[in-house]
């Protein structure tokens, strides 16, 4: 078996995988074989923006640049985000391509530690050289044809092996694109997955920001009573219309239908592998983008039955727009269902509705699930719940600095 590393330098997050990786392999007994690509290359052979963050609303784009801190933070990697940034990779990963096999991941260190620790210019030819000189390649390396050649190859390679992204590792015929699924591979590996963060403290409140539109709201709805039990913590249930903050946020309103159909299918998978490790159903909806304005005006008016429909949209594949399901899926779980449908036209909901939202968009959230802990720290989507669970333990989140 082998465990396949795609990269590329100028990505934050594949700056953090490349410091896990040799260690993961190593403990699994597996060859790690370095799949250097031009990103940007990836990025428009599958139809996505070359620049990522120039399609996102400054909402989304604080949320991951926050997100990236954390996540170094988590695994003791220094990251320093640099003034230029995003830089072109193109030169560096030709360097990177170019190197014989068992020298990419250590000239690949190298340009990381340059890019995201020293904040140096990896479009620098003086810099390049200096890593090249380091490793005993030639310091022209990187202008060759050659090099041109097998970074263009391995980046064409990656787009047929349905790499959309990076970092991404592969394990078989299974792909875990981010370093959020380090512990994924690690179980596609064979071994134990990473254990969440706890460092004693009890206590404390997450608020939890929830639309039934959202099979990853789902999926954290089955989680968050645990984590939040396991930390002493109590939660607040905060139905919010995912829809409206998209429109305000100027956002597509159903994101999923702008991805690239690679990005689209690994989603879609992710989930079910997702689902399926948490031993629940999930069956996508025929009605999918769901309507949920009642619904989540019923949750309001009794939050207890958020769990049956929940699992009515994204289990049993019922549509939960229309009222009279609705009626029925509130009457079959116990609760008086015209009462509560009745209910959601009534202005009291209407108005709560309206306050959520406005106040999931002024704490800066950018999607759902949005978690907040302890009205400090923020965040975004059900694979952050092992963040959720350190900082309710203890674990202080730092924010990113911007130069």
């Amino acid at each position: 078996m082998q465990l396949r590393f795609w990269f590329d330098v100028v990505c934050p997050f594949a700056w953090i995988a490349s410091t896990q990786v040799e260690a993961l392999a190593a403990e699994a007994g597996v060859e790690l074989v370095p799949q250097p690509v031009l990103l940007g290359g990836v990025l428009q052979a599958t139809g996505a923006p070359t620049v990522p963050m120039d399609a996102m609303s400054p909402a989304k784009w604080r949320i991951i640049r926050d997100d990236a801190v954390r996540q170094a933070a988590t695994r003791g990697v220094a990251i320093h985000w640099p003034v230029a940034h995003p830089q072109r990779s193109v030169d560096a990963m030709r360097l990177v391509a170019a190197a014989p096999p068992e020298k990419q991941m250590g000239v690949a260190a190298d340009l990381f530690q340059a890019y995201w620790v020293r904040g140096e210019r990896v479009t620098d030819a003086a810099v390049l050289g200096r890593v090249a000189r380091s490793h005993g390649l030639p310091t022209d390396l990187h202008t060759r044809p050659e090099a041109r050649a097998a970074l263009f190859a391995r980046t064409e390679d990656a787009v047929r092996a349905g790499v959309f992204g990076v970092p991404t590792l592969g394990v078989g015929d299974e792909l875990f694109w981010g370093v959020d699924r380090l512990s994924a591979a690690r179980v596609a590996l064979g071994l134990p997955p990473e254990p969440r963060q706890d460092l004693g403290r009890r206590g404390g409140r997450v608020t939890f920001f929830h639309d039934f539109s959202s099979p990853f709201s789902y999926l954290a709805s089955l989680q968050i009573e645990e984590v939040a039990r396991a930390a002493g913590a109590t939660i607040e249930w905060v139905p919010f219309l995912l829809g409206a903050l998209f429109k305000q946020l100027g956002g597509p309103l159903v994101p999923i239908s702008t991805f690239s159909d690679p990005k689209r299918a690994w989603v879609v998978r992710d989930l079910q592998r997702t689902a399926a490790a948490l031993g629940a159903p999930l069956r996508w909806p025929s009605s999918f983008p769901l309507r949920t304005v009642l619904p989540l005006r019923v949750a309001i008016q009794e939050p207890a039955t958020t769990a049956c429909l929940y699992h009515a949209a994204w289990a049993d594949n019922r549509d939960v727009g229309d009222p009279e399901t609705v009626k029925a899926v509130l009457c079959e779980a116990g609760f008086d269902g015209a009462a509560l449908v009745q209910g959601a036209a009534e202005a009291g909901p209407k108005a709560t509705l309206r306050e959520n939202t406005q106040r999931a968009l002024s704490m800066g959230a950018c999607g759902a699930p949005t978690f907040v802990v302890n009205d400090e720290h923020l965040f975004w989507g059900q694979d952050r719940l092992p963040l959720v669970q350190a900082a309710l333990t203890g674990w202080r989140p730092p924010a990113a600095s911007l130069p």
